[in-house]
């Protein structure tokens, strides 16, 4: 059969390549993949056959992405600066977001020749307890603490380490309190134009009813908040919470509209220039200056890059096809930015327009034809990009089809259009409002219902992590069941979709258990999952900036995993390290039993763990140890921690809180001992005031887990900590160094550790 060299299949050849060295452990160097271009050229130059020419496509995207690879990670902080101060001058880029007396921006510093100290890229900064609130644009010179970027890593779709890549984030950090931080100058630029029309919307129609009238505006997504977003995603309908790649070509359409105005008010510019280009040319550029208020994202820049190409194609009076355009566009983003294979929004743009011109066929059968496909159409979006919002997200929307039929045309062809004339109109007020309140009332009303159906049963579905060989075998079988009518068999393309929708168990058997050790940075937060029980221990710190470990880290590993619902939910004590993130866990799971050494510290209900409370799911007993009192003296907020022993037919875990060394010792010796083979995770992070050695003796681990930060500032676990378990013979793994840690105990042999997220290092973009 003859392969075609063809715009279709050079940018799929492309974008295989630049995907393949995204599953590289580590880039080639510059050397090799410089070498790679030059000969994948010459191939292309001299070659003959169509196969040996899309694999020389191949080659060259594939060392294309790594020269890309290889530049941004030379480019980041040194891991031997970690925490170095420096004074950096630079602009403040696009929005910073405030939360309470925080700020949270990204900052560009001046390439200065010779400049060894200064980070080469951008680095995203946090002021906290800000004096000032930096604007964008503004040129500023900052006392910085810098790190390089590093994330946790989990079981889900969160990987913090590639982000910053994709953005080009070189390293992370906050502002310190110095004499040297100044405001140098506030120069003009788009971002700043994107903050002032953000802040007049709000002048308009008040902050709450603006919150999405500027992020379909100016993308400005910084009014939503969870409940927002959590709407949004229940629904389907995120891609309408921020300028996506329709409404850029609204904007394209709406200057097409100007264009024949001026034509048929002035029919003499048809003597200087004919309509037809003048409406392309004028289209491309309402489009482009809505897509540089929008902050060029990918949807964007891909339909800036297709209308563009019809421009072309209007001007050198040829026809441009649907499936040219969007394989002009693939090329083009690959060309300039080949890491964006990293981004989830490259798949979802693309893939979506791809499958809506594969699967939807226009056909002249009247308006009921033009409703089926319509139907077809939604059908085919929600269902086709169904398996890689599941692979990217972790979870998708089951009512989105009915949503977006209402949802989509209406923000699309009122809402946006209505939005864009009062922005133009901002400097009249009377006559932006007649275009922007019209525009808040009906998102308020639509808001209302998306939040009503978001309550609907299953509206947001959650699956656990699949392979990739599931996730390409679901959506072969979206694109063969809506097919365009001739092609065999298209019913059956639903069962590709089984695999995903069944996904094979793997429950403990009776009598054994699973857990999971996470990384939630300085804090704790443990899984165990039983044949059919799941507890969660401790659920992580709160961040700064707004964000915890319960929301960002515990739910997605619990879906990923495939684990809910959970059954009891037990924080150790009150301090932030371990309950910051529960909340959110409580009230996901409204059923779970709750307990807490320090119930009163909660935000929520809770009953206190006593030795009296012990149970036994699966074949595996649950009971919290004793601490007896201190004689007398005040109990330390750590030392009130729960002590939770879980046994197995093969195994014991401790889960030991923050208890320091005054409550080891303080412990029966006899409970502590077992004959099983026992994983204990450090008392306290690993702190030298914790881990008593006659504690130790008469636990004898031998499986030790330390959950701490990376280089966090109390230099947890502490090094004579560490060669004390190590001494007992107790393997020692750390969170900060392994990422989350999975250790099964199965029924008849000892507990071993199955799975290490961080270890081995896969991926480049990794340390």
């Amino acid at each position: 059969m003859r392969v075609p060299f063809s715009l279709v299949s050079i940018a799929i050849a492309a974008i295989v390549g630049c995907t393949l060295v995204q599953g590289f452990a580590s880039v080639p160097a510059w050397t090799w993949s410089a070498s790679g271009c030059v000969g994948a050229l010459a191939t292309l130059w001299h070659g003959r056959w169509a196969v040996i020419r899309l694999l020389a496509v191949v080659v060259l995207f594939a060392a294309w992405a790594a020269l890309h690879a290889t530049s941004a990670m030379d480019a980041r902080w040194p891991a031997s600066r970690h925490g170095a101060d420096v004074v950096v001058t630079g602009h403040v880029v696009d929005l910073p977001r405030r939360n309470g007396a925080d700020i949270a921006f990204v900052f560009e510093p001046e390439a200065r020749r010779g400049d060894v100290d200064a980070p080469h890229g951008n680095i995203r900064l946090t002021w906290y307890r800000s004096p000032v609130a930096p604007r964008p644009c503004e040129r500023w010179r900052l006392s910085v603490r810098l790190r390089r970027p590093r994330g946790a890593l989990n079981p889900g779709p969160v990987d913090a380490e590639r982000g910053a890549l994709q953005r080009r984030i070189v390293a992370t950090g906050y502002v310190r309190d110095a004499p040297v931080n100044e405001r140098l100058s506030s120069p003009a630029c788009i971002d700043g134009w994107r903050a002032r029309i953000a802040k007049a919307l709000d002048a308009r129609v008040g902050e709450r009813d603006a919150r999405i009238l500027k992020a379909l505006a100016v993308a400005d997504t910084r009014g939503l908040d969870a409940a927002d977003w959590d709407t949004s995603r229940s629904t389907g309908v995120s891609h309408l919470m921020a300028i996506s790649g329709f409404h850029v070509g609204v904007a394209a359409g709406g200057g097409i509209v100007l264009a024949r105005l001026l034509y048929a008010l002035f029919p003499w510019l048809a003597m200087m220039v004919p309509r037809p280009i003048a409406q392309a040319v004028l289209g491309l550029g309402v489009a482009g200056t809505y897509g540089l208020l929008a902050g060029m994202g990918l949807p964007t820049v891909r339909s800036l890059l297709m209308i563009a190409v019809v421009v072309l194609a209007a001007i050198g009076r040829r026809r441009a096809r649907g499936a040219s355009l969007l394989s002009m566009a693939v090329l083009a983003v690959l060309v300039v930015d080949p890491l964006a294979v990293l981004s989830p929004g490259f798949w979802l743009s693309f893939a979506g327009v791809g499958f809506l011109m594969l699967c939807v066929a226009p056909r002249s059968e009247g308006w009921r034809g033009w409703l089926a496909e319509l139907l077809r159409a939604q059908a085919a979006m929600s269902i086709a990009l169904l398996p890689m919002c599941l692979w990217f997200f972790g979870s998708a929307s089951l009512v989105g089809f009915f949503a977006n039929l209402l949802a989509a045309p209406l923000v699309s062809f009122v809402v946006v259009p209505l939005t864009l004339l009062g922005c133009v109109t901002l400097g009249m007020p009377t006559l932006a409002d007649l275009f922007l309140l019209p525009s808040a009332w009906l998102l308020d009303r639509l808001w209302r219902l998306l939040e009503s159906m978001a309550t609907w049963p299953f509206a947001n579905f959650a699956a656990m992590e699949s392979a990739l060989a599931t996730t390409l075998l679901a959506t072969a079988g979206a694109v063969w069941l809506f097919a365009p009518r001739g092609v065999p068999l298209r019913g059956y393309g639903a069962l590709l979709l089984l695999p995903l929708a069944l996904p094979p168990s793997d429950t403990p058997s009776p009598g054994a258990f699973r857990v999971w050790v996470l990384d939630v940075g300085q804090g704790l937060a443990v899984l165990v999952r039983t044949h059919s029980h799941t507890l969660v221990y401790d659920a992580g710190p709160a961040y700064a900036g707004g964000s915890d470990a319960g929301t960002g880290v515990v739910l997605p590993a619990i879906t990923a995993l495939g684990i809910g619902p959970v059954d009891r939910l037990v924080i150790s004590h009150g301090d932030n390290d371990h309950a910051g993130g529960a909340a959110p866990v409580a009230n996901r799971y409204p059923e779970a039993v709750r307990l807490s050494g320090e119930p009163r510290r909660l935000g929520f209900v809770a009953a206190p763990c006593t030795t009296d409370t012990s149970w036994s799911w699966d074949g595996v007993s649950f009971r919290f140890m004793e601490l007896p009192d201190d004689r007398g003296r005040k109990t330390k907020s750590n030392d009130r921690s729960c002590v939770l022993a879980v046994e197995g037919e093969g195994g014991r875990l401790l889960l030991t809180g923050d208890i320091g060394n005054r409550a080891e010792r303080r412990m029966d010796v006899e409970d502590l001992a077992s004959p099983l083979p026992t994983v204990t995770t450090m008392a306290h992070h690993g702190s030298r005031y914790s881990s008593d050695a006659a504690w130790l003796a008469a636990v004898r681990p031998t499986l030790s887990i330390a959950s701490a930060g990376w280089r966090n500032r109390f230099g947890h676990p502490h090094p004579s900590i560490v060669d004390r378990h190590a001494a007992l013979g107790a393997d020692v793994y750390l969170t900060a160094r392994s990422g989350a840690i999975r250790i099964d105990f199965p029924a008849d042999a000892p507990p071993v550790v199955t799975r290490q997220w961080r270890r081995p290092a896969d991926r480049y973009w990794r340390e």
